[in-house]
Order: structure tokens, then C-alpha cells, then sequence
């Protein structure tokens, strides 16, 4: 597992095969070729309920390519999976993970555009806390030569949505300026790092204290999550801004809304607010990764909070309000070309050294 940014609630991890330090190019012996290992989700609540087991080895049908995994993710959308924190939870037993990269080892029919042993990242739907995966054509995609696999694990949720939220919602253009909450994360340090790409694009930033030092250099203006952040951007911006993302939603929906300035998009996704108050407070120490399954009543606690919004008054202050969610508009929403396209603006500016997700450090499938 590798893991990226700098705090487990704000980031994504990456499971990974390691062997002396090196990734292994065989995860399984050559005798063994039906089978593969995946960390299997058993019941949901904490750790306990994970266990490392074999299961048969996929084979890829019509339009679906075979993936030998060499990285995984692990994001925060996995830990609310686990815990069955979300809706219409998927039935247990069941095999977590939505992003992975690794290598092609087969394709099934009308899979035009691969080879095996192409080097590739993947989405897919549930699953990818395996040794092998197979996902459909258009959720496959070839990785830059200069990409490591755990780089491109760590690229695939994190850089796509902030790269969407930013330019396919919000048309940033050059001179605006955007509020991100949980800017340490991984969605936040993509958000941050495609802005610099704009020419004279301020970003405010909110995160943990305890993290400031660490991602200080790639935001213009960094706040304390728990100080009075609405009034320290309005000393520096008196308008306000242009934009605003928001993965904490509850009371912070409210003050987000009264800092938008007219024709600015407010962005909601992610699900940090869902969680209880108790698990809130404490998700820098091990929590949220080992926590068991949450109240409803905590839950519903915690989005009572949330802002009541008036479309009127929408109407009068010309705002626009805007949810996102990349996995739905992949897998429910049939907007897999859009996405593609998205990917190689991404690669494009990978190459042109633009930007460059962060990986922490390396851990094994079993840790």
C-alpha cells in the first residue's frame, strides 16, 4: 500500500506487491493460474472484516480487458464502503476498490487500442483490491512511460475529478480564484497543483494545522480548518471568490455560499461530513481506517447542519450550486468518452511536467 498526500482522511492510499523492497512482476506462481488473492470485505465495520483470501481469477468478457493489478487505491469513499456508510451499500462478501493501474494480460473480444503488456491505469466498480481485475474498454486507460504504477493509482480518482470540477463545472479561466476545503488531500493537492496551471489563479486553502508545512508552497492562502476562515478571505478577497469546493458540507455549506461572489459555482462532493461528530474530530489518528460501522442517527446529526438553500435566492444572487460525483458518471451515468478525453489533457500536462501526484510510501497487500 502506498500511501499519498499527508493525512488519512484527505488522501488516498495505494495497496501495492512488494517483494525486498521491489514490486513483483509475477504475483502469483506460474502452477497457480486460476487463482489470485484480493482483500475481501467479509461484513461491514472495521478491520477485523477484511481478510486477505484467494478467489478464481477473472477472465475478461466482450469489451473488457484482463489487468495484472500493481497498484491499488485507497480512498476515502473505500473506508465509508467498509463501514456500510453509504447509500444502497453493496451486499457483503465483496472485494473493495474502484482504482488500480498495472499491466494487460488479456482482452476479450472488440477491445481494439490495446496490447498485452501495455502499461495502464483503470477504473473500476468495485474489485480493485485484487491481483487481477478486468474492467471495460472505455474505463482503461495507457499510462505515460515516465508513470510509476503506484503515480498512477494515485492519479486516476484524484486528478480527474479535481480536473472537472475545475474546468467542465467551473470554467476557470485566468484571473479567478478558488476556496478548496481539505486542501492537504489528495483531491485538494490536484486542485491546487491544476490551478497553478491557469495564469494568476489564487487558491485558499483550508487544512489541519498540523499539515501546513507540508503543503504551504503549493497554495496562495492557507487557513486553519478550525479558525474563522470566512473572515480571513475576506480581508484578503472583500468580493469573495469565484469558486468553491466542498468535501465537508455541513455548516461549512452555509459560509461557503456567503463567500461566493455573483456568477461564482459552489461544488459539493466527497462525503467527510456523513461521518459522526466523534469520528470527525479524531480522524488524523488510525479511526476512520480501523473504526466499526457508524449510528444513522450520528449521520443524520451531522447533515441536520447542512444549509437549507433557496433556489430564489439563487436566482437573485446569481450563484449556481453544483454536485459532483466521478464514479456515477462513469459507471451509473454512461459518460465514460467525456472522461477519457479528460485523461489525456491530464497526461498531457504530466508530460509537460505540470503536474505530479504525491505518493507517501509503499505498503504490502497484507498490511
Amino acid at each position: 500500500m502506498a500511501k499519498e498526500g499527508v493525512e488519512i482522511t484527505e488522501e488516498t492510499e495505494h495497496m501495492i506487491e512488494k517483494n525486498g523492497g521491489k514490486e513483483q512482476e509475477n504475483l502469483l506462481s506460474v502452477a497457480d493460474t486460476k487463482e489470485m488473492r484480493a482483500v475481501v470485505l467479509t461484513g461491514f465495520g472495521g478491520l477485523n472484516k477484511l481478510r486477505v483470501t484467494k478467489r478464481a481469477m477473472p477472465e475478461p468478457q466482450e469489451g473488457e480487458v484482463k489487468i495484472r493489478v500493481k497498484a491499488c487505491g485507497l480512498n476515502f469513499l473505500d473506508l465509508m464502503v467498509r463501514q456500510g456508510n453509504i447509500d444502497n451499500p453493496p451486499k457483503t462478501p465483496l472485494v473493495p476498490g474502484f482504482e488500480c493501474s498495472g499491466i494487460v494480460e488479456a482482452m476479450g473480444d472488440n477491445t481494439k487500442g490495446f496490447e498485452i503488456g501495455d502499461r495502464v491505469m483503470a477504473f473500476v466498480n468495485y474489485n480493485a483490491w485484487a491481483e487481477v481485475v478486468c474492467t471495460p474498454l472505455e474505463f482503461v486507460y495507457k499510462i505515460p512511460d515516465d508513470m510509476t504504477f503506484p503515480e498512477a493509482a494515485a492519479f486516476s480518482l484524484n486528478f480527474v475529478a479535481a480536473y472537472m470540477m475545475l474546468f467542465e463545472i467551473a470554467n476557470l479561466r485566468e484571473g479567478m480564484s478558488v476556496l478548496v476545503h481539505s486542501v492537504g488531500g489528495a483531491v485538494g493537492q490536484a486542485v491546487a497543483q491544476l490551478c497553478s496551471t491557469v495564469p494568476n489563479v489564487t487558491v485558499f486553502g483550508t487544512a489541519s494545522s498540523s499539515k501546513h508545512e507540508a503543503i504551504k508552497e503549493s497554495v496562495t492562502h492557507l487557513f486553519d480548518r478550525s479558525a474563522d476562515y470566512v473572515q480571513e478571505v475576506k480581508k484578503i478577497s472583500p468580493d469573495g471568490v469565484d469558486v468553491v469546493l466542498d468535501c465537508l458540507c455541513g455548516e461549512n455549506t452555509g459560509k461557503g455560499l456567503g463567500l461566493l461572489k455573483p456568477l461564482g459555482t459552489y461544488i459539493l462532493y466527497g462525503a467527510y461530513d456523513r461521518m459522526p461528530l466523534t469520528t470527525r474530530h479524531t480522524v488524523s489518528s488510525s479511526n476512520m481506517v480501523t473504526g466499526e460501522t457508524k449510528s444513522f442517527f450520528s449521520f443524520a446529526k451531522s447533515w441536520w447542519q447542512v444549509e437549507k438553500v433557496n433556489p430564489i435566492k439563487l436566482y437573485e444572487e446569481n450563484k449556481v450550486i453544483s454536485g459532483f460525483s466521478l464514479l456515477n458518471l462513469l459507471f451509473k451515468q454512461g459518460r465514460g468518452g467525456l472522461v477519457k478525453t479528460v485523461v489525456q489533457k491530464l497526461f498531457s500536462l504530466y508530460n509537460q511536467k505540470k503536474i505530479k501526484p504525491r505518493v507517501d510510501s509503499l505498503w504490502a497487500l497484507e498490511e
